[in-house]
């Protein structure tokens, strides 16, 4: 490896400590974790919440655990529902100046921000872009497209064909993704496969120290449990998930309970066996992980879970959904879980894992081991190293 010390620029929309999402979770521990090997800035905005994009940060720098930030205004709050549908979009695909215009609505439009990346490009020797569906990336990345690495945290959805997207995936010098099932279903719907890749991800932290009596005696939770963590919203099958406890509690009437960590607006029934924590800490999310008997993760559209993998970390199985490719993946891979299309397998799964328990210890050290293989930061720095040595090996435009 090199011993040269780098300039790292990353653009994420939104970022702090504070701050819930996976992208986001995820930029800001590359963003750490890189500065054994550079010297890292990161352009976000003064947004906090994703939904709105109303600025609640101040705008200026600061550091976050040794990394200077840089937050923009954003100058215009987000289009919910956009008035431009996606159906519009598809049916006038060819029109571009449309599709800028929706991109636009959804945000966030931060011109300073956009100012600011072009100015800062002699500045830096790369700018890691982290998700490629807002504004931050279609409107930023090509103004430094040289020396541009996208970390996409693609799904597989219907608009990554839409030539906004097939255009600004064939841009960056290099791409960062999380699974080969990602960048399988990116290259089969960008044609992008001319684009130097690898499969990087991100390192995990093993937690040092968690308690699962300390959660329950917090949160008032007595007898076993499955959880969910993340964003409540119906997006993230939250809604779904709900129905089939439901269900799934008028078929086996014991004393299993439903806990759902995490904020939004997916209505929680007023019932005592499902449980609503609200935010949480993190050692509350270690703490509830390793309480718990199964993570369940019902999203459709997912590109890498960290939350999966905080889980095998502290012993505990996951079901996920098997209309995710990516997180089917990272189970097959595993073999620490297993995943269900229908509410007849959720049920079954349930039921196997939670009654058994030579099962989901043997489902939880196998995650745990899949984990500690591949998602430790040496080799997550690594790959880093060696995508900025060989974007420097390489002419621009090669």
């Amino acid at each position: 490896m090199s011993n040269k010390r780098y300039r790292v620029a990353i653009v994420v929309q939104r970022y702090g400590e504070d701050v819930s999402g996976g992208a986001e979770m995820h930029a800001r521990s590359i963003a750490e974790n890189l500065l054994s090997i550079a010297d890292v800035d990161v352009f976000t905005t003064c947004a906090r919440d994703y939904l709105s994009w109303k600025n609640e940060f101040p705008a200026g720098t600061s550091r976050i655990n040794g990394v200077r930030v840089t937050r923009f205004p954003v100058v215009q709050e987000r289009e919910l529902p956009n008035s431009i549908t996606e159906h519009e979009l598809f049916q006038k695909s060819y029109a571009l100046d449309l599709q800028y215009n929706w991109m636009w609505r959804v945000g966030p439009a931060s011109p300073q921000l956009f100012k600011r990346i072009e100015r800062a490009e002699p500045e830096f020797d790369f700018f890691i872009f982290f998700t490629y569906e807002y504004a931050h990336a279609v409107f930023g990345m090509p103004l430094v497209k040289h020396k541009a690495i996208l970390v996409p945290e693609a799904h597989e959805q219907r608009h990554l064909q839409l030539p906004i997207f097939k255009g600004l995936f064939s841009q960056p010098r290099a791409i960062a993704y999380n699974v080969t099932a990602e960048r399988d279903f990116v290259e089969r719907l960008t044609g992008n496969w001319h684009i130097p890749s690898d499969i990087v991800a991100m390192g995990v932290d093993e937690p040092e120290d968690y308690s699962a009596d300390r959660f329950r005696e917090k949160f008032g939770v007595q007898g076993p449990f499955i959880t969910y963590l993340g964003r409540l919203v119906a997006e993230k099958g939250v809604d779904q998930l709900i129905q089939d406890f439901i269900r799934y509690k008028e078929l086996y009437p014991g004393d299993l309970s439903l806990v759902l960590m995490g904020k939004g607006n997916s209505p929680v029934p007023d019932r005592p066996d499902i449980i609503a924590t609200g935010f949480v800490t993190e050692q509350d999310k270690f703490d509830g992980l390793a309480a718990a008997e199964i993570l369940i993760l019902p999203s459709k559209w997912e590109s890498l879970s960290i939350i999966i993998l905080e889980s095998w970390l502290v012993n505990t199985p996951v079901m996920v959904n098997a209309e995710c490719s990516v997180t089917v993946e990272q189970t097959k891979r595993s073999q620490g879980g297993m995943y269900y299309r229908t509410f007849e397998e959720f049920s079954q799964m349930v039921q196997a894992i939670t009654q058994d328990k030579k099962l989901q210890d043997g489902l939880g050290a196998n995650g745990r081991q899949f984990v500690l293989d591949n998602y430790v930061w040496d080799k997550i720095v690594q790959k880093y190293e060696k995508l900025f040595e060989m974007i420097e090996s390489e002419p621009r435009g090669v």
